[in-house]
Formats: structure tokens, sequence, C-alpha cells
């Protein structure tokens, strides 16, 4: 549940196109800024034009409440023990478009054709716009070209692109407009994950659900009969039999699909030429099987690029696997992983957050410091200077206006796109 202020407090508004850092929200005193970098062609870094950013460079500041706000579920995050309700904040990065979520309500920017921006055109935009669309959300998750929200009361809605059936709705066509999906399931929907064409969804009772693309690489898990037909893609929401057991998470990769049990234990099927799957061979495999080299480990959290994945242990150990030749695995070289490996250079750090993009990855550590590695050919890792391919995992710095009355920015979340990257901070006053 939320925590639910006084409306009189309550500030929602949109960007205005000008120089000035927009304050998005203000409820509150705590400040929390929303910072971008990249390449930004389409709008996606929200800066108000066509721009590269170098490093993080504010987006928006928020004022929320003093009592501590919390980070909304993420795909692929098993949920915190011991969450209490309170005001959910939480980012969200598609290929080319961006979303901020703050107590339920969303604004989105960047690329806008197929739809997937939700605003019933197919306008791009190039600072962030509240949706009054979207209302009551816990989760974004946005895709390739379409996107999708889930609801405080257990609903899901889609929009944008409808061509890889992706959206759910039964039929191929775009969406201009949040649409709620109408699955088979019984109950609520509890957690949701996209990719660039297939979408997912778990029920309260553990039930997993996928729809969307699938060329014969077995990512939507629903085996020969069960799946597309001739054209590769399937709009009906089809429950994945093939589980033996309830999860309680799941992440979508370029053509895999990663799912996660209460308990930890990691799933994985789909597309595996690199060993996307982290099972020790490359044959793919529409059958969800354990991940054999994490059995007796427990991730709470696992978040799946193009070709590769990290997992995130419940100790703060980050590990990867799949594709390495961008170095988004973040070892010393830059070759394919069979199976899950640790990353050594972040052994020092506790980790508590990942992400990935499609050939980036990032960590944020327990101190609020953010790490990224791999692709860094459009400034996506956030530090100047660096060769195209960053094998090794590198801090980000931060860069602060003189006569500011805070202090360093302590990184909350991040999220990925193909060419750009965000990240949620939070700051403490300093003390004159």
């Amino acid at each position: 549940m939320f925590r639910r202020f006084l409306p009189r407090r309550r500030r929602f508004s949109t960007a205005p196109a000008s120089n000035a850092t927009p304050t998005l929200y203000s409820n509150g005193t705590t400040p929390f800024s929303l910072l971008s970098w990249g390449r930004g062609a389409s709008g996606q870094l929200g800066g108000g034009k066509e721009e590269r950013r170098l490093y993080p460079s504010p987006v928006a500041h928020l004022l929320l409440p003093d009592s501590d706000p919390r980070l909304a579920p993420t795909p692929g995050r098993l949920p915190s023990e011991g969450e209490t309700s309170g005001l959910e904040v939480g980012i969200s990065c598609g290929l080319f478009h961006s979303a901020l979520l703050v107590e339920g309500g969303a604004w989105v920017w960047g690329k806008g054709d197929g739809g997937r921006l939700g605003l019933g055109d197919e306008s791009s935009s190039f600072v962030p716009r509240h949706n009054p669309n979207l209302k009551d959300l816990r989760l974004l998750a946005l895709g390739g070209i379409h996107s999708a929200a889930l609801t405080t009361s257990g609903d899901i809605f889609t929009w944008g692109y409808g061509g890889f059936g992706a959206l759910g709705h039964y039929v191929y066509h775009r969406e201009l407009l949040p649409k709620q999906v109408k699955g088979p399931w019984e109950g609520k929907i509890t957690h949701i994950a996209t990719s660039g064409a297939h979408t997912a969804a778990i029920t309260d009772s553990g039930e997993l659900y996928t729809w969307g693309r699938d060329e014969g690489d077995g990512r939507l898990g629903l085996g020969s009969g069960g799946g597309p037909g001739e054209a590769g893609s399937l709009s009906v929401p089809s429950r994945v039999n093939a589980l033996p057991a309830p999860v309680s998470a799941v992440a979508c990769g370029g053509f895999f699909t990663m799912a996660l049990t209460s308990d930890g234990q990691l799933w994985s099927w789909g597309a595996n030429s690199n060993f996307e799957l982290g099972r020790g061979s490359n044959s793919s495999d529409w059958r969800p099987q354990l991940v054999p080299s994490l059995k007796n480990t427990r991730v709470i959290q696992v978040a799946c690029g193009g070709y590769h994945s990290l997992a995130l242990t419940d100790e703060g150990e980050v590990l990867s696997w799949g594709h390495g030749g961008h170095g988004q695995l973040g070892h010393p070289t830059l070759q394919n992983h069979r199976v899950p490996l640790a990353i050594k250079a972040l052994s020092e750090e506790r980790i508590v957050y990942i992400a990935c993009g499609g050939s980036t990855s990032a960590a944020v550590s327990e101190k609020g410091d953010l790490y990224m590695w791999g692709n860094a050919r459009d400034c996506q890792l956030g530090v100047p200077g660096l060769p195209e391919v960053q094998a090794l995992p590198v801090k980000v710095n931060f860069l602060r206006d003189s006569d500011e009355d805070f202090g360093p920015p302590r990184v909350i979340s991040v999220a990925i796109g193909a060419s750009h990257a965000m990240c949620l901070v939070t700051t403490q006053q300093t003390e004159k």
C-alpha cells in the first residue's frame, strides 16, 4: 500500500522546455535527483534537446517526505523483507525512452513512435511529461518499442507497438494509450518484466505468463505447439506450465528469460548461443531449468541484457555470464562465460542493486556508489575518456555546483537503455 499524504501539499508537474532543472514532485523536504547520461538523439535524456551527456547530469529534482521513501519494485528483483508502506519511487529505461515513477504517478519522455510513451500520439518528448493516463502504479517496465505498468490493485497495462504481440491484447495493433491486459489468470498480477519484444507477468499464486515474440528460440517457455505460430509472435498471454515451482520475480533478456523463486533459485530458458542461460552449454532450450552452479546460492536480483546476465546474491556478490565481447561481464578478458562467475573487481564492495543494458552493466554499492562497465561507445558509462570497450567496473563520479548545500549524491537505483542510462540519487544536507 502507499502512504497517502495531504493532497494540498503534493505537486505533480511536467518539465518546462528550458535550461532550468525542474522539480517534478514536491511533497516534503528530502531532496532526490534524477540524472542521465549517454546519447540522447530521441530525447531519452530528458534535458530538452538532442544532446550527448558525458557524465551524469540533472533531469529533474524531487522533494520527498522526510520519512524514508522506498524503491519501487524492479523487474527481476525479489521483494525486500520487512517492506513497510510508504512512498515508492523508481526509474526505467527502454531502448530510446525513459520513465520515472513517484507515488503511483508516472513521467515519460524520449522516442514516441509506436505510441510507447502512452500519451495518445506518436510524438517524441525531450522533457519529462506527466502521463495522466497512468495512476496508482507500483512498477514500470519499458521494453524496446512498447511499455508495461503494474498497478497497486494488481492490474497490468501495456501500450506502444503491438506488431510482435508484446502488448498481450490478442491482436497486433499498436496502442497509443495504456490498455489493460485481460489475461487468462485468476487473482492479481504481482510482478512484470519486458524486453525488446516480449513481456512476462507473475500472479499472486506464483504462476508465470508470457507473450510476444519467439522466433523458435524458446524465450516464452511454452514449448512445441504451445507458443507462436509461423509468424513468430503470440499476442495471447499464456501460462508457462513447464515451471515446476511458483516464482516471485522475472527478467526478460534479448531472446531469453530468467525467473526467481521466493527462496532465490534461478531458472533460465530461451536462446543460448552465447551461453545466456548460464548452464554450461550453448544449446537453446524452451524448458525452464535451474542454473546448476547457483543451486546453493540465494539470488535476490537478476538483470538481463541483450546476450548476457548479472545475478546479485544475498551476500552482496555480483556474478555474470553470457556474451562478453563488449566488456559487459566485468572480467579482465572479453571472453564469453558459460556459467556464472563472480566479478572480482567488485569483491571489496557489498552490492545492493544491479542493472543491464544491451551490452552495458551497472552495480550500486551499499554505500551508494555507482559502478559501470561494458560498451562505452555512446558515453553511457558516465565516465568521460573511457575506451569504447570498458572491461572492468569503473566508479562513476558526480559533479556538483560549488554553491550547493548538499553532500555527495548517494545512488539509489540505476537503469540502462540502448545508448543512455539514468540513476536516482539522494543527498544529505551539509551542516553549516
